[in-house]
């Protein structure tokens, strides 16, 4: 079974993360695709981080009725700090025969010796790698072939579709239109909570 790993703080998780989900378990083979939002520090603007239950919610409505997305809440239910290195094991524990494949964006690889334990990482999993932005596939291959010494790295040939959380966070709080970049249900969620937003509103979240 070749099952895929994506971890980040999905806050929220828009079109561009189930995109590369969704392009990783094609290009790769995977039968399934856990995604997993990481613990987010108590001391952050509650305008710019929402809670764990609301992240972890909407992932379930982004991925509601796809038979390869699947959500854990393993590093949020985690009582230390969500190093990927633990996570690994832990579904290494879970899935004992299970090929393991850590999915990332192409920023994440740039910085990937970075992590903590990356060597080790490297050495459970085959890291996929789907770029986030336009024409950096000769730069990716470039940094691949710096850390294949550690284990696999494979370069996804999906067409990126570029979408920020930051981005669409600044246009919550703004009000502007944000609607296109997320799954209907997630917006609808937003709306009804009032996430994001200083003022609660979100008057084009419809």
């Amino acid at each position: 079974m070749r099952i895929g790993i994506y971890g980040g703080s999905f806050n929220p998780v828009h079109n561009g993360h189930i995109h590369l989900a969704r392009a990783a378990a094609e290009e790769f083979g995977l039968e399934k695709v856990y995604l997993v939002p990481s613990r987010i520090s108590p001391h952050r603007s509650s305008a710019e981080y929402v809670s764990g239950g609301d992240r972890l919610e909407m992932l379930r409505l982004a991925c509601n009725g796809d038979a390869i997305l699947e959500v854990s809440s393993y590093e949020l239910d985690s009582d230390r700090v969500s190093y990927t290195i633990y996570t690994i094991k832990y579904f290494r524990s879970i899935l004992p025969d299970a090929e393991l494949f850590l999915l990332v964006g192409s920023d994440m690889l740039m910085c990937f010796e970075k992590w903590y334990r990356f060597d080790d990482i490297l050495s459970e999993v085959t890291l996929c790698v789907v770029s986030r932005n336009e024409g950096d596939l000769p730069q990716l291959e470039e940094k691949a072939d710096k850390l294949r010494e550690f284990g696999n790295i494979c370069i996804s040939k999906a067409k990126p579709l570029e979408v920020s959380s930051t981005e669409i966070r600044k246009k919550i709080e703004k009000n502007e239109n944000y609607a296109c970049y997320l799954d209907k249900n997630v917006v609808q969620y937003i709306r009804l909570k009032g996430l994001y937003s200083l003022r609660g509103e979100n008057k084009f979240a419809l």
